[in-house]
């Protein structure tokens, strides 16, 4: 693994919610309000924008792809033709803004929301995981969980685990094939004052999170034990394992999680590290 990651692209507002898929990485500008497309080597794209800040992203295996509408507390579909339809409420659910997301081999959704009010800061509250069926109904998915975030699935499909931003552990829940949760436990307490946001798996079973709170990203085995911390000049916000061979980690840092500071400033990166355990799992 090379010591110290490389800037790749800059300019952006604050990103999230880093994906893999076809040759480059997606992620949402999220008070851009936009979903961008970033090749390699750097170039990017606006895929879509939208009416307000965005965050989670996602595919159904059709190809069409999900995005969290935050505020308005939706997911929405990409049709064939481009144009975004709703596929999902969770204001019935999601007490916060909505945030990231996985999506299973069912296509079952798994939504995760703030909770509280992050901008201004409100008191502390935990949350629901929401579960979107395929054909978009909505239900909980797990209850009482402290500010639940980045999510990740197990290369079989029977585990899915969330970070719990605000408890700072990661937590896993045994996963059906109808999307049903259970077997709730705390897969790694993490060290210090790190909390887990975005996430991602390697073939090794380990999880790469961003810990903006100690502006680093950490890799964690499952009991807590931290194999490889890697510290970044801004807070790190998300992180994702792709390249062709799946060993490049792509990290998302922005230098403030204030949204006016952020759209006004547009500091926020994509860095780039070689590993040698490549991207297992989903997302």
């Amino acid at each position: 693994m090379s010591a110290k990651p490389e800037r790749v692209l800059d300019g952006l507002a604050f990103g999230e919610g880093p994906r893999w898929r076809d040759g480059a990485l997606w992620f949402s500008d999220m008070h851009a309000h936009q979903v961008v497309r970033m090749t390699p080597d750097g170039v990017r794209s606006t895929a879509a924008e939208f009416d307000g800040p965005v965050s989670g992203l996602g595919w159904l295996s059709d190809g069409r792809m999900l995005v969290v509408s935050m505020a308005d507390k939706r997911v929405l579909r990409q049709e064939a033709d481009g144009r975004f339809v709703l596929h999902a409420d969770l204001s019935d659910i999601a007490t916060g803004l909505a945030n990231d997301m996985v999506v299973d081999a069912h296509d079952n959704a798994f939504v995760g929301n703030f909770g509280f009010s992050l901008h201004p800061m409100g008191e502390v509250t935990p949350a629901r995981l929401a579960r979107i069926a395929a054909n978009g109904a909505v239900s909980t998915a797990a209850e009482d969980l402290m500010f639940p975030n980045g999510a990740v699935i197990t290369p079989d499909g029977g585990t899915l685990i969330v970070g719990e931003s605000f408890a700072r552990i990661l937590t896993a829940f045994d996963l059906a094939a109808d999307g049903a949760l259970s077997n709730r436990r705390v897969w790694a307490t993490l060290p210090g004052n790190a909390l887990p946001d975005g996430i991602c798996l390697d073939s090794e079973g380990a999880i790469w999170l961003a810990s903006p709170s100690t502006s680093e990203v950490l890799r964690v085995r499952e009991g807590g034990e931290v194999l490889a911390r890697v510290p970044t000049e801004q807070l790190a916000i998300a992180c994702m394992l792709g390249g062709d061979d799946r060993r490049t980690l792509y990290i998302l840092t922005a230098a403030s999680t204030d949204p006016a500071v952020c759209r006004a400033d547009r500091t926020a990166r994509v860095l780039a590290l070689h590993v040698d355990a490549p991207g297992a799992g989903r997302p």
